[in-house]
C-alpha cells in the first residue's frame, strides 16, 4: 500500500494526501494553485523552505509568492547567484562583491584589475541573460561542513572559507548551476528561467542590479536618488577596511583571537568621531544675523536615535552650546481627533497626530525670542496638558527635536532652512556574512527593537515581530522619503553588534510559539545569528548606542 501524507494548504483552508517525498513545486501543482505573481518558496509549518522541499510527514504548507518579504528573497537571493555565475563565466580571474541595498536595488562592484566599464556590464548582464534563457536547474546540495570548505578552497572563495570555519555547524548547503558553486543563505528558486525581471546598471564605480518592486512586481523599482545614502556606507565599508574586516568570517577569527575588546573600542571611536564632526559643524552654524536654533532628528525605528542625541548634546556641551530637548510626541492631539488607519486603529505614525498649527506657533515665537509654556501630552487620559514648563531661548542655546515625522518639510515650513540643521539617524549595516551575502539593514534594526521591547516594555517576541510590518510600512511612508533632506547622515550600526546581540536576541526569540506565523522570522533570525561567534558586552562602554538595547546605559530614557 503506498503510503501517503496529509498536507493542509494555508491559501485555501483545505487538506490533500500526496505520496510520501512529494516535493513543494508538485504540491503546488498538483493543487491546481494560481497566486497572482511568481510563487518563490513556502512556509512548511511555519519555516521558509525552497519549492524543491520533500514531505515525508504530515504538514502545514503556505505558498509565498514575490509580493512577500520571504518570496522577494528568495527573488533577489537567486538573481545575485545568476549573476555571480554570469561573471564568473565572463571574467574567471575577475571577483564581484555584493554590498548593501541602495536607489531600490542593490550595489556591488567587480574587481578585474582595472576600472568597470559599460561594456564589462553589459557583457555580464547578458550573459545573465543567457543563463535565464536555458532554464538551468538550481540545484541544491547538503553535505558535511568540512567538504563545502574544501570546495570553496579549490575555488579561492576564501570569504566563504572562513564564514563556514567559524559557523560551527556539522553540515551546509551549497547551491550549483552547471559546475560553478556557490554559498547562499536562505532556499532558492527551482531553476534560473523563473528570473522574469531584472537589470545591471553603472551605479558610481561599481554596478546597481535592479530588481522586481515591492509593491508591484512586474515592474523594476525605480532608482531613488541616494547620494547622501551611498556616501555614508562607503564611509563605514572604510572603516571595516581599517580595521581588518571584510565579513563576518574575518570578524568571528578576530573574535576567536581574544581581540573583541579592541573592536569594540575602535568601532565605538569611530563612531563618537562621527558626532563631533556633526557637532562641529552644527556649532559653526550657530554665530552670525540668522543664527541656527534648531536641530532636528529623524530616523526608522530602533536606530537609536535616543542615544545619539544624548551623546550630541555632550558635543555641542562642550562646544559652548547649551541644547534644549523638545519631544514631539508632547504636540499629539487629543486622542479623539487622532487620525485612524485602514484597519480603523488610531494611527499615531501619522503626521497629522501632531498639531502641526500648535507646533509651528511655538517654533516661529521661540526662534523670536518670546517665551513659550510646553504642552505635555498625557498618554493615559489621551490629552494634552500644561504643567507650567516654560522657555524662552537664551544665548546659544539650541532646539533638539527628535522624531520620526522631523526631516519631513512639512513639520517646520515656517522655519527658514538656515536656521534648522538636519540628520538623519539609522542603523546601515555594512558588514557582509561573504562576498556574495550581504546581510539586510532592518535585521539589525529589528533584533535590537526585540530586545528591548521585550526587556524594558513587557512586549514578547511574537508581538514585535507581528507589529514590525505596519512600522515598514509607516516608516515607508513617512521617514525614508525624506532621508536625503538631512544635512548630515550618522550610521548607528556597529561592526562587532551582532556578536553581542545574539547572546540576547536567541533566548527571546526561542519563546515564539512554532504555531505562529510570527515563528517564521523567529527562525530565520535565529539561524541567521549563528553565524556569529558571540562575546560578551562587559567592554562595551556605558555611553555605548547598544546600551539603549541591551541596558547598563549611563544614559536616562
Amino acid at each position: 500500500m503506498k503510503q501517503t501524507v496529509t498536507i493542509y494548504c494555508k491559501n485555501t483552508g483545505e487538506q490533500h494526501d500526496f505520496p510520501v517525498g512529494t516535493s513543494l513545486r508538485e504540491v503546488y501543482a498538483e493543487m491546481g494553485l494560481k497566486l497572482p505573481h511568481l510563487v518563490a518558496n513556502a512556509r512548511v509549518n511555519n519555516r521558509s523552505e525552497g519549492l524543491g522541499f520533500r514531505i515525508f510527514n504530515n504538514k502545514d504548507v503556505e505558498f509565498q509568492d514575490v509580493t512577500t518579504h520571504s518570496g522577494m528573497r528568495t527573488y533577489v537571493r537567486s538573481l545575485c547567484f545568476v549573476l555571480c555565475k554570469a561573471m564568473h563565466d565572463v571574467f574567471p580571474a575577475g571577483k564581484i562583491s555584493l554590498e548593501h541595498p541602495v536607489s531600490n536595488g542593490y550595489y556591488g562592484t567587480l574587481s578585474l584589475g582595472r576600472p568597470t566599464t559599460l561594456e564589462d556590464l553589459e557583457a555580464v548582464r547578458r550573459r545573465m541573460e543567457q543563463l535565464v534563457a536555458a532554464d538551468l536547474p538550481i540545484r541544491r546540495i547538503e553535505c558535511r561542513t568540512e567538504e563545502a570548505i574544501e570546495l570553496f578552497r579549490r575555488q579561492k572563495m576564501e570569504d566563504k572559507v572562513q564564514l563556514l570555519e567559524t559557523f560551527g555547524q556539522i553540515y551546509a548547503v551549497y547551491y550549483k548551476i552547471d559546475d560553478y558553486a556557490d554559498y547562499f543563505y536562505g532556499p532558492m528558486l527551482q531553476t534560473t528561467g523563473q528570473l522574469y525581471l531584472f537589470d545591471l546598471v553603472k551605479y558610481y564605480d561599481g554596478f546597481l542590479l535592479r530588481v522586481p518592486g515591492c509593491k508591484n512586481p512586474e515592474k523594476l523599482g525605480e532608482i531613488v536618488k541616494q547620494e547622501k545614502m551611498w556616501y555614508t556606507f562607503r564611509e563605514y565599508l572604510s572603516w571595516q577596511k581599517i580595521m581588518n574586516l571584510d565579513n563576518v568570517g574575518d570578524l568571528n577569527l578576530h573574535c576567536q583571537a581574544g581581540e573583541a575588546k579592541q573592536l569594540i573600542y575602535v568601532a565605538e571611536a569611530l563612531q563618537e568621531k562621527r558626532i563631533v564632526q556633526i557637532a562641529d559643524s552644527i556649532s559653526g552654524r550657530v554665530t552670525g544675523e540668522r543664527p541656527l536654533r534648531l536641530i532636528l532628528i529623524s530616523g526608522p525605528s530602533s536606530s537609536g536615535k535616543t542615544t545619539f542625541s544624548k551623546r550630541l548634546s555632550i558635543q555641542l556641551m562642550a562646544n559652548g552650546l547649551m541644547p534644549y530637548p523638545i519631544s514631539l510626541d508632547n504636540y499629539f492631539v487629543d486622542r479623539a481627533h487622532t487620525p485612524r488607519d485602514e484597519h480603523g486603529a488610531y494611527d499615531y505614525e501619522s503626521l497629522y497626530a501632531l498639531d502641526l498649527d500648535l507646533f509651528s506657533r511655538h517654533l516661529r515665537a521661540l526662534l523670536g525670542g518670546e517665551t513659550v509654556e510646553l504642552p505635555t501630552y498625557n498618554f493615559v487620559t489621551g490629552e494634552r496638558e500644561y504643567r507650567g514648563e516654560k522657555l524662552r531661548l537664551a544665548d546659544k542655546m539650541v532646539l533638539i527635536l527628535e522624531g520620526i515625522h522631523a526631516l519631513n518639510p512639512e513639520l517646520t515650513a515656517s522655519i527658514p532652512e538656515d536656521q534648522k540643521f538636519k540628520v538623519y539617524v539609522s542603523a546601515l549595516t555594512t558588514m557582509s556574512l561573504d562576498d556574495h551575502n550581504w546581510i539586510p539593514t532592518t535585521d539589525t534594526r529589528l533584533l535590537r527593537r526585540i530586545i528591548r521591547d521585550y526587556n524594558y516594555r513587557g512586549c514578547s517576541a511574537l508581538d514585535t515581530i507581528a507589529r514590525w510590518p505596519g512600522v515598514r510600512a509607516g516608516e515607508e511612508k513617512w521617514i525614508f522619503p525624506y532621508q536625503e533632506n538631512a544635512d548630515a547622515m550618522f550610521n548607528s550600526a556597529l561592526l562587532f553588534e551582532f556578536a553581542i546581540l545574539r547572546r540576547y536576541a536567541e533566548p527571546i526569540l526561542m519563546t515564539v510559539p512554532q504555531n505562529k506565523p510570527q515563528y517564521a522570522e523567529a527562525s530565520r533570525l535565529l539561524n541567521f545569528l549563528r553565524y556569529f561567534v558571540p562575546i560578551e558586552e562587559r567592554e562595551l562602554p556605558r555611553t555605548s548606542l547598544m546600551r539603549e538595547f541591551v541596558g547598563g546605559s549611563a544614559f536616562d530614557y
